[in-house]
């Protein structure tokens, strides 16, 4: 079955920690109308490292990426349907859908 991981770039902080609270109950309620849609949803990222070519490691990101959902099922239509649902769009974020391969053993 065709997984597709749907990546969240950008957005604004929230202006305040109810506003925070607002949007994740928003968000919260988002996924939960996906169904079993949504297998692994909301999986922020903290603390990113980045592994540099000489092996170096330095603090932060090279990417606005702070989050990701996978979504099982479907095609890619499905899931970009999804995605052009989800409340992160109203606070300025995009997301990026794309189709999971699965590696052989």
């Amino acid at each position: 079955m065709a997984q597709y991981i749907l990546t969240y770039v950008g957005g604004d902080q929230p202006a305040s920690p109810e506003e925070g609270m607002q949007h994740s109950d928003k968000y919260k309620e988002s996924m939960f109308s996906l169904g079993g849609v949504a297998v692994s949803p909301a999986n922020p990222l903290k603390d990113t490292r980045t592994v540099n070519p000489d092996a170096t490691v330095t603090p932060g990101g090279t990417t606005l990426m702070s989050d990701y959902t996978i979504s099982e099922g479907g095609s890619m239509q499905t899931a970009s349907g999804c995605a052009r649902m989800c409340p992160f769009l109203e606070i300025g974020g995009s997301l990026e859908v794309s189709e999971l391969i699965q590696m052989p053993a």
